[in-house]
């Protein structure tokens, strides 16, 4: 298969809201011969990343807007347009080639829209683009529902944020102390030839001055080292790990966390490493087999105490909470696409849930570590605040660090260029026993004041 059919097959798939590109292109890859698929993946998740500068440029060409059945032709447009303006395809090959596939797709009578639309994008796209900036979403390459809330609630911060967002994202490694030290790591990548610096935050992290094959990585196969970018390497050493505790890891797939708080603290009693879904456990034992760890895996909701607590009570937990992912948007550029503005009040609900529930399961003087991988603050410190103040038995303990922005709960990480991700933190110690909660309910789960 074409690599452009391949992308523009994924795209209209997240286009028409069935599946997000983590979904959509791995099997249309698979047709793909093995030297295309990076630029198949590539296509794909630029035209994503550019998505509302691009759709906006075609609705200005285009004499009529495509029709819902013409998605998949829609999604081939804005592939060839993003070769012309993003890439250094030759202008010709990705005008004849993408016009081509209208006859793959069997609607030949759109490759004269195609060729006039494309050979006008490259002529005045740029200064078409340059026009049309007047509109904000445009600019910044957001949807409107997005580009609104972050200005509204980063007044300062959200245009360089969106700009940190349309940036590819570097490669962050977490060295195993377990193994070898951050310095005796840097040499070894060094005398390999990969340039890399430490991380100025994580005590573990290195970033690399360019992406590679984890296979290239010194020993990456025995576990010495994992890809996790750095603002996901600040919530393990948030729980202050000592000897003999037993510690809770929910919502822990892929295992990144669950493996840290391991290499921090070898002498723990146990680590409870808990997800939904059991096919995302599979990533966890795999993580956790390669660097020679061990945890006790666990397929269950976790506001759902029966099924998979044992009623002994947890010294540490760590909730890395289902959230909007808007802090990653770099690294997964279709969440513009498939994320909803109904969705965030959704999550920050679920949140909460997760959070009264496992709260129930730490012991009194345990520490809790919230983090979720999004900047908003109504998953973030909303989420906190509401907490505390329906229970009476939490403390909030200071996140200290030169990293990220105070918030009244916790502390935000915004996206940073050659630097860590957006991501949350908030850190509670459970001062006494569970306040009941009148009202609050979850199946086979109430509590009644």
């Amino acid at each position: 298969m074409s690599p452009r059919l391949a992308a523009a097959n994924a795209l209209a798939s997240v286009m028409a809201g069935k599946a997000s590109l983590g979904s959509s292109l791995p099997s249309q890859l698979k047709q793909v011969v093995p030297r295309d698929q990076a630029l198949a993946r590539e296509l794909a998740l630029g035209t994503a990343r550019w998505f509302q500068r691009l759709d906006g440029l075609a609705a200005h060409l285009l004499q009529k807007p495509l029709k819902a059945a013409d998605r998949d032709l829609h999604a081939l447009l804005l592939i060839g347009m993003y070769q012309l303006l993003y890439t250094r395809v030759p202008a010709h090959a990705a005008i004849a080639e993408t016009v081509q596939l209208a006859v793959t797709l069997k609607k030949p009578w759109a490759k004269g829209m195609l060729n006039a639309v494309l050979r006008r994008t490259q002529r005045e796209g740029a200064a078409l683009l340059a026009e049309l900036e007047h509109d904000p979403v445009i600019r910044v390459s957001h949807p409107r529902w997005l580009q609104k809330t972050l200005k509204q609630v980063w007044p300062q911060h959200w245009e360089a944020l969106c700009a940190a967002n349309n940036l590819h994202p570097p490669m962050s490694l977490r060295v195993n102390r377990r193994q070898t030290s951050r310095d005796a790591y840097l040499q070894q990548l060094q005398d390999a030839g990969i340039t890399a610096i430490a991380c100025p935050f994580s005590a573990d992290g290195v970033t690399l001055a360019q992406a590679c094959d984890v296979q290239q990585l010194p020993g990456f196969a025995t576990g010495a080292v994992s890809v996790q970018d750095e603002a996901a390497q600040l919530a393990a050493p948030l729980l202050e790990l000592q000897p003999g505790q037993r510690v809770l890891d929910a919502c822990c797939a892929p295992g990144g966390k669950t493996c840290h708080i391991l290499e921090l603290q070898p002498a723990l009693q146990e680590v409870v490493a808990l997800d939904l879904e059991p096919a995302r456990l599979e990533r966890v034992r795999d993580n956790l087999q390669r660097l020679g760890l061990e945890a006790t895996l666990k397929a269950a909701d976790g506001r759902d105490l029966d099924a998979w607590w044992d009623g002994q009570p947890f010294d540490r937990i760590l909730l890395d909470a289902p959230c909007s992912a808007t802090g990653v948007i770099r690294r997964h550029p279709d969440i513009k696409l498939t994320r909803q503005p109904d969705d965030i009040a959704a999550l920050a609900a679920l949140q909460g849930e997760l959070l009264d529930q496992v709260w129930r399961t730490l012991a009194v003087g345990g520490i809790l570590v919230y983090a979720t991988c999004s900047v908003l603050p109504q998953e973030n410190t909303q989420v906190i605040e509401a907490f505390l103040a329906r229970q009476s038995g939490a403390r909030q303990l200071p996140v200290t660090g030169s990293y990220g922005l105070e918030q009244p709960g916790g502390r935000q990480l915004l996206p940073q260029p050659n630097g860590h991700d957006g991501f949350y933190l908030a850190k509670l110690l459970k001062v006494a026993s569970n306040t009941p909660m009148d009202g609050y309910t979850v199946a086979g789960n109430r509590e009644e004041a």
